[in-house]
C-alpha cells in the first residue's frame, strides 16, 4: 500500500501563490489575510483509481511528427439554444471544457438546465448538482419544462463519487454545478478553496480530454466580478463565458472572454421569464425603444459584437458640481475613456467641465468596449452640457483621437444596414468611411468633432 506523503502551505485564496509560513499580506496580488493553511498530499489520488476508471483506461500516448497527423473538420454539436451556440462558436465540441461564471441569480444554473434539456434530446447528460438537491433541481426543470429521460442528475459534491457516477451513466455531457463546491478527501482544505479548484478542475479536464465528454463548469464571482479560484481554472479549460447584466432587469449578456475553438467577440442576449432564459432575435430594437425624443443628452450608436451589430443608447447628464473635485462616473462603458474625451472636448472644443459632474450611461445594461462610440459619447456629453438635443432619427459612430479628429471604424456597412432596418434615416460618420456606394441611408461624413458639434446641434457655441 502506498503511503501519502503529506506537507503544510499557505495558499493565497485570491491568486493561488503558495509561501512555506504564513504572510500577512500576499506578496503577488497584495491581498491582506488571504493566506490559508492547507495539507497537501504530494502523491495524487488517482494512483488509486480502478481498472475500469475513467482516469486510467485510455492508452498512453506517443510523441509523433505533426506531419503525420491526419487534418479533419472541426466536430461540433448544436446545443439548440441559438445564442449560446453563437457565443461558443457554433456548437460544442466534443472534449472541451466551457466555465461560466456569473453574480448570484443571474441565471447561470437555469441556463445549464435548460441547455442539458435541449442536449438531452440526442445526446445522454449527466447534470451534478453541488448547491440543490435532486427535487429541488426537478422542481425548476418541471417550471422550465426541461425533463427528459436522457438527463441524469445526481447531487453530489465528493470527486471520487462524481467519477463513479460518471462511468456508471456514460455520458456525452457533463454539467457541473458548481466547481467552488466540489473537494478531494485527501485535501484537508475546504471546498473552493484554491487547492480544491485546482485538483478538482485538473481532474475534471483530464477527464474530458480523454474520454471525448464535454464539460460546462458553473463557477461562482468574486465581489470584483472575477470568477473565483485560482486564474489557473481559466487556462486550464478551452472556453470561458461571463454571464452579466443587472439582477432587477430581465435582460442577460452572455459574453466569451477566452474561446479556443471560435471567436470572443460574439455576446448573446436573453431575457429572463417565467419559463426561464429566452434568446432575444431583435436586441438592438429593445435597447433603444424607450429612448426619450427631444431630450438632450442622448444619441443612438451601432455597434458590432464579433459579428453582430448592436444599436445602443448613450445616455449623458452633466451638472454642476458640488466638490471640489468634479466627478466623472461612467456605467458601460470605460471610465477612463469618459476622461480622455472631455479632455477632448475642452482641448479642442473649448467646452468647459472643470466645474461640472460627468456621468455617462450605456442603456440596457450593455458593457462596450470599442472605440467606435466616442463620437456618440461625445455629442451627448456636449448635447447635455448646452441643453441641445440631436436628431432621433440620426445615428453617430466614430473614434475620436486627441486631435479632436474623427478616425475611421471597421465594418461600417453593417452597422449602416442594421440602422436603416430600424428606421434611421442619416448617419454622422468619419470621412475616411464616406464612400456613395454604401448608402442605405443619408450619410454625413465629418472630419472633427468641432465640425460634427456644428453638425449635430447647431448654434451650440
Amino acid at each position: 500500500m502506498v503511503k501519502l506523503k503529506q506537507k503544510t502551505t499557505f495558499t493565497c485564496q485570491s491568486c493561488g501563490y503558495q509561501s512555506p509560513r504564513w504572510l500577512g499580506r500576499c506578496p503577488d496580488c497584495d491581498t491582506w489575510n488571504s493566506l490559508v493553511e492547507e495539507v497537501v498530499n504530494t502523491l495524487p489520488s488517482l494512483a488509486k483509481a480502478g481498472p475500469d476508471d475513467f482516469r486510467v483506461a485510455f492508452p498512453k500516448e506517443r510523441p509523433q511528427p505533426i506531419s503525420a497527423i491526419g487534418s479533419m473538420e472541426e466536430e461540433r454539436f448544436s446545443i439548440g439554444i441559438s445564442e449560446l451556440d453563437r457565443v461558443i462558436g457554433g456548437g460544442v465540441v466534443p472534449g472541451s471544457v466551457v466555465l461560466i461564471g456569473g453574480d448570484p441569480g443571474i441565471g447561470k444554473s437555469t441556463l445549464m438546465l435548460q441547455a442539458s434539456y435541449s442536449m438531452a434530446r440526442e445526446k445522454r447528460v449527466l447534470y451534478v448538482s453541488g448547491e440543490e438537491s435532486v427535487k429541488q433541481t426537478k422542481m425548476r426543470a418541471d417550471r422550465l419544462g426541461s425533463v427528459s429521460k436522457e438527463l441524469f442528475i445526481v447531487s453530489e459534491t465528493n470527486l471520487d463519487s462524481i467519477m463513479d457516477c460518471i462511468n456508471k451513466v456514460k455520458p456525452d455531457f457533463l454539467i457541473m454545478d458548481s466547481i467552488q463546491v466540489v473537494y478531494k478527501n485527501e485535501l484537508s482544505s475546504a471546498p473552493g478553496s484554491v487547492s480544491q479548484v485546482r485538483l478538482c478542475g485538473q481532474e475534471l479536464t483530464f477527464l474530458a480530454k480523454k474520454s471525448g465528454i464535454s464539460m460546462f463548469l458553473v463557477g461562482h464571482v468574486t465581489k470584483d466580478g472575477n470568477i473565483a479560484g485560482p486564474r489557473v481554472l481559466e487556462h486550464m479549460v478551452d472556453t470561458v463565458l461571463y454571464f452579466e447584466g443587472e439582477r432587477h432587469m430581465s435582460f442577460r449578456i452572455l459574453r466569451a472572454v477566452k474561446n479556443r475553438f471560435g471567436s470572443t467577440n460574439e455576446i448573446g442576449i436573453f431575457e429572463m421569464t417565467g419559463r426561464g432564459l429566452k434568446g432575444v432575435a431583435n436586441p438592438s430594437g429593445i435597447f433603444i425603444e424607450e429612448r426619450p425624443k427631444g431630450v438632450s443628452g442622448f444619441a443612438v450608436v451601432p455597434t458590432l459584437e464579433g459579428t453582430r451589430p448592436l444599436l445602443v443608447e448613450i445616455q449623458a447628464l452633466v451638472s454642476p458640481t458640488n466638490f471640489t473635485m468634479p466627478k466623472r462616473e461612467a456605467r458601460g462603458v470605460d471610465y477612463n475613456r469618459i476622461s480622455l474625451i472631455t479632455a477632448v472636448l475642452e482641448r479642442r472644443v473649448g467646452l468647459e467641465f472643470g466645474r461640472f459632474d460627468v456621468y455617462v450611461n450605456i442603456a440596457g445594461g450593455v458593457k462596450i468596449a470599442e472605440p467606435a462610440i466616442d463620437l456618440g459619447v461625445a455629442l451627448t456629453v456636449a448635447s447635455n452640457h448646452r441643453d441641445l438635443s440631436l436628431d432621433p432619427d440620426c445615428v453617430v459612430m466614430g473614434e475620436v483621437g486627441l486631435g479632436g479628429e474623427i478616425r475611421s471604424i471597421s465594418q461600417i456597412e453593417t452597422r449602416l444596414k442594421e440602422s436603416a432596418r430600424l428606421g434611421f434615416k442619416r448617419a454622422l460618420i468619419p470621412k475616411s468611411n464616406f464612400k456613395e456606394r454604401l448608402a442605405p441611408i443619408e450619410l454625413i461624413p465629418v472630419s472633427f468633432l468641432k465640425e460634427a458639434l456644428d453638425i449635430a446641434l447647431g448654434n451650440w457655441r
